[in-house]
């Protein structure tokens, strides 16, 4: 007989300890097809948006399944009430939103590891354990191993925190919400504003400095450049705009196949 897998893939802290670019996708659409796609297209990651998406927990839970199946690591923006219930469904990651100081991820690291690391509460009938088949000590052991924290950043104070953000026990990855930063900062949805720029910058320096994974929104390989030479290595584009440019594109060609012909 075949020995299952176990249903955390607990690979994602170690990539964003290992110091290579890694690359994914936000993706609000709820579809395991979808998750399936990025992980066949090559990406590294993908985070399943609970923030701004429109899946319930069922859906999400599918979209995990779909995510172990095909290879690629998940991630789960969530926020803070539930927390629980996604470790439990078998998140690789979660990625809080609007993290503004050290002590706020201290709180929510504690939140994400067993005991001794945090004070996540056990429980080992759910799918991140194998409904009971893998839990234990040894669930423990691999969730605190396997389990990543990303926090992410989006006003002028969270930046000023970086640092001491990043430098929080349990914190994996700090990633820079570049929009958000730029409402907060009164540039409505410009994030290429000169002062959000230079806010990103000292923010990306900071997190780097701090010696944990630094993450920003990458819509462009020129993006990717840009930040990757102030430190950062976790970029996520988005599955939608990626879709809708792709569809816009095809829809060009097919105009300009019918006046050809």
């Amino acid at each position: 007989m075949t020995e299952p897998r176990f249903p955390l893939d607990g690979r994602l802290p170690g990539m964003l300890r290992g110091g290579k670019p890694l690359r994914g996708v936000f993706n609000g659409l709820p579809s395991p097809a979808i998750v399936e796609m990025c992980a066949y297209a090559g990406f590294d990651f993908i985070i399943l948006d609970n923030e701004h998406g429109s899946a319930d927990l069922g859906m999400t839970e599918h979209m995990l399944r779909a995510a172990r199946a095909a290879g690629i690591a998940p991630v789960v923006r969530c926020f803070e009430h539930d927390l629980p219930r996604i470790l439990d469904m078998g998140a690789s990651a979660v990625q809080v939103p609007m993290v503004e100081s050290a002590a706020q991820a201290q709180r929510l690291a504690s939140m994400i590891h067993y005991p001794p690391l945090g004070r996540r509460g056990s429980a080992f009938s759910t799918r991140a354990a194998g409904y009971g088949a893998f839990g234990g000590a040894g669930h423990t052991q691999r969730s605190n191993d396997g389990i990543g924290f990303i926090a992410m950043i989006e006003t002028p104070e969270a930046i000023a925190a970086a640092a001491e953000i990043a430098a929080v026990d349990g914190v994996d990855a700090v990633f820079i919400g570049p929009n958000d930063l730029a409402h907060a900062m009164g540039h409505g949805s410009d994030w290429n504003a000169a002062p959000v720029q230079r806010a990103i910058d000292l923010g990306l320096k900071a997190i780097a400095g701090a010696g944990k994974c630094p993450g920003i929104i990458a819509l462009t390989p020129e993006d990717e450049e840009k930040y990757g030479a102030l430190g950062a290595r976790y970029f996520a584009n988005v599955s939608t705009s990626i879709i809708t440019r792709a569809l816009a594109q095809a829809a060009s060609a097919g105009r300009d196949a019918q006046l050809r012909y």
